[in-house]
């Protein structure tokens, strides 16, 4: 309770906090107003016969596919949009250049990414209205008029949508806490935790269709897989640094010896998001060919649990470990930093050397922390496929939830810090943060 007594005291954590809550509050109920023409009851009918991809898309926006909501595009598509500019910062000089700018460079990327979202939500839209269109062959009455003019209309309804959760997500990361676009999809999911809850309990009690052990196992797996995440999160490899001594005047200045935490999982839940974005484009192709066997071979294939999507996907999830880390983390900048204020890592020499020696660490580190992250992600797919049980809330959603939550938790505990509070945590504060 110390904590949270702390929180209220800082009359600008606290607006920053509520600020954040009330957002949030916004994005979830914009998830539940459907558009127009659609007749809700049926369309979730057919989405309960549809599964595969579909439904683990659903999950990333909060389930307000299935109810075809005004955001039923989520945050998806300006999440691909950053993939794609990122991905350009390494191969294309122009946006090399536009990094190198500062602030002037940052904005002009933003500004891209926001247009390149428009773009992909305007192609996604597209898709997801003739994917409703074509549920009218499932169950008759999910679109009582289709036509141009209702195609015209739920994809503006889309596209404006997208604009307006990427317009949330960026207000909450320049005056809320945490990252707007991760807490986003952390709404989303933690907000179908219920409902997952409670068909599972009717699958195992109701229904029994899932056997009771396997539901005990599979929630101790669970507690177990929350565990070793924030373990994994929280490790870290210290790379010790000692600075030289400066006599200036009659003071004399350094001569410490401190570190560099490099963490095990650099990248957070990032490349687990990357990749699951990756992931349901297909999906988002297929939807422009509703019952005409695309959209079945593409849920045959790339169905969440299967050997491919699993192998794929856990690729993915490496790459993007490397990829996000190379681009947020520079060894130059931080060994040309150490060297003008006259730091060195013990038997290194500064400068080139220095930034060599931390760029091997960093891969050496990164890559048992991108297999764990791969791990997690495709261990509890497997194991809810292989029992038989109907439970979305898998290994990507435990990543998401544990990293955002942990991530939000630093940024608190350091406005405490700030102000010479004790922190978040009543018996120790978060490790990266000591």
């Amino acid at each position: 309770m110390r904590g949270f007594e702390s929180i209220m005291k800082i009359q600008e954590l606290r607006k920053k906090i509520i600020y954040t809550f009330l957002l949030l509050a916004v994005y979830r109920i914009g998830g539940h107003i459907p558009v127009p023409g659609i007749d809700g009851s049926a369309l979730q009918e057919a989405f309960n016969s549809a599964g595969g991809m579909m439904g683990m898309y659903d999950l990333f926006v909060g389930g307000a596919l299935s109810r075809a909501s005004i955001f039923a595009l989520g945050i998806m598509p300006y999440i691909s949009a950053s993939i794609i500019i990122q991905l350009l910062t390494s191969v294309v000089p122009y946006f090399e250049k536009l990094k190198k700018e500062g602030e002037a460079g940052r904005q002009k990327m933003t500004e891209i990414t926001r247009y390149g979202t428009v773009l992909l939500g305007l192609i996604q839209g597209l898709g997801i209205s003739q994917f409703i269109v074509g549920m009218n062959q499932q169950v008759p009455g999910v679109v009582p008029n289709p036509g141009l003019g209702f195609t015209l209309q739920t994809v503006l309804t889309l596209i404006t949508g997208t604009i307006f959760v990427m317009w949330l997500g960026e207000r909450i990361s320049e005056r809320g806490v945490g990252n707007g676009i991760s807490l986003i999809i952390f709404a989303g999911i933690v907000g179908d935790i219920p409902q997952a809850v409670i068909s599972l309990y009717r699958d195992v009690f109701v229904l029994q269709q899932t056997n009771f052990m396997s539901m005990i196992f599979l929630l101790v797996f669970m507690f177990a897989t929350v565990a070793f995440v924030v373990l994994m999160t929280e490790a870290q490899r210290k790379i010790p640094v000692t600075y030289a001594k400066q006599v200036r005047g009659r003071k004399v200045y350094g001569g410490q010896s401190t570190f560099i935490p490099i963490r095990l999982n650099t990248a957070g839940v990032i490349p687990v998001i990357f990749a699951q974005s990756f992931m349901m484009f297909p999906s988002s192709i297929a939807m422009f060919f509703p019952n005409s066997g695309i959209d079945d071979w593409v849920n045959s294939w790339l169905s969440p649990g299967g050997a491919i999507y699993n192998i794929v996907y856990a690729v993915l999830i490496i790459v993007f470990a490397y990829v996000y880390t190379a681009i947020t983390f520079n060894p130059q900048d931080l060994s040309d930093n150490m060297k003008k204020y006259g730091g060195f890592i013990p038997g290194r020499k500064p400068g080139k050397s220095t930034a060599k020696y931390i760029e091997r660490v960093l891969v050496r580190v990164t890559l048992p922390g991108a297999i764990f992250l791969a791990l997690i992600a495709v261990l509890p797919m497997i194991l809810i496929r292989q029992m038989g049980v109907n439970f979305m809330f898998g290994g990507t959603s435990l990543l998401i939830v544990v990293g955002v939550a942990l991530e939000t938790l630093r940024q608190i505990e350091t406005h405490l810090l700030m102000r010479h509070y004790d922190g978040f945590l009543s018996k120790g504060r978060i490790r990266g943060r000591r």
